[in-house]
């Protein structure tokens, strides 16, 4: 039976749907059947993280409604082909979505395989949002380092305690992650963020990630890729550890303490091509590469010539 995981957060633009997509697509690349569906309906955002906009014919409302079969409106991603993905409608309203239609597509997904069922809510409580986590087993609660951030996401984890499935029946409750994005520890040092401890403190349930802030999720966004596609990021190595420590393995918290500088800005910008040596590498061959014998050489050329 697969386990149904909402990604979920208070505030808008925290970074659930790049959260949704990279958590998706690195357990599929790890081998388990998943499909991710995207419950903001109106405002749909999963496609174009996933490349697939152009694919979308079908959607979600449109297999609830029973216009399509299931195995019609999902699309099967490309560099996991064991990751199916399911639209919102860009033209319908959230009263579109309905309870036992959310189920029905729900079980019909289970029935087909899935290991995993990832759905990427809409941020706040409204129809969307509560129809994400309503059938939830797991959730990754998603918040930035700041304060509405974080009191927008405690009013979420009173939601995913009072108003799920799981609560409504007295059953065994949602288990719930914390996954901090946006994260400079360079800026909570100086006392600009809260802290790790200090947002724990508030939420008072088990991180599962720290995403550093990085220029490669604008970068991945505007290519149509999953974050976790960018190699060489650190935002990339960052979903890889939280879908580590999901699927149970143990791993050190990356990324919480302060960086010197030049390393600060190779994080931000992920692995650049070097011109002496033609290779993709970090900023510790870019500041190496300023005195390499070739550079010398070539300037000492060049000198020779103009002369």
């Amino acid at each position: 039976m697969a386990k149904i995981i909402v990604v979920t957060s208070g505030k808008g633009g925290v970074g659930q749907t790049t959260t949704s997509a990279s958590f998706a697509s690195g357990l599929a690349l790890r081998g388990h059947k998943t499909a991710v569906i995207d419950f903001d309906v109106g405002l749909r955002n999963l496609d174009l993280m996933m490349g697939c906009e152009r694919c979308v014919v079908d959607d979600l409302i449109n297999v609830i409604q029973d216009e399509v079969k299931l195995s019609q409106a999902q699309i099967k991603d490309k560099p996991a082909d064991n990751l199916g993905v399911l639209a919102a409608s860009q033209t319908r309203d959230k009263d579109a979505l309905s309870q036992e239609g959310v189920k029905r597509v729900l079980d019909e997904l289970s029935a087909m395989g899935m290991e995993y069922i990832i759905c990427d809510s809409p941020a706040g409580i409204e129809t969307g949002a509560l129809l994400a986590m309503h059938y939830a087993d797991e959730a990754v609660v998603v918040t930035n380092p700041e304060v509405s951030s974080v009191r927008d996401s405690d009013r979420i984890l009173g939601m995913l305690a009072s108003k799920t499935q799981r609560a409504l029946d007295g059953k065994e409750p949602i288990k719930e992650h914390l996954l901090i994005t946006r994260y400079d520890s360079v800026r909570v040092a100086s006392g600009q963020m809260l802290s790790i401890d200090d947002i724990q403190e508030i939420l008072r349930i088990p991180l599962i990630g720290l995403v550093p802030e990085s220029e490669s999720v604008l970068n991945a966004s505007n290519q149509g890729i999953p974050a976790i596609h960018m190699r060489g990021s650190a935002v990339a190595e960052a979903y890889k550890d939280v879908n580590r420590r999901f699927l149970g393995e143990s791993r050190e918290m990356r990324f919480a303490q302060p960086v010197r500088p030049s390393a600060a800005r190779a994080v931000r910008a992920g692995p650049t091509t070097c011109r002496p040596c033609s290779v993709s590498c970090s900023a510790c061959c870019r500041s190496t590469s300023r005195s390499s014998p070739r550079t010398s050489a070539s300037a000492s050329s060049a000198s020779a010539t103009s002369k």
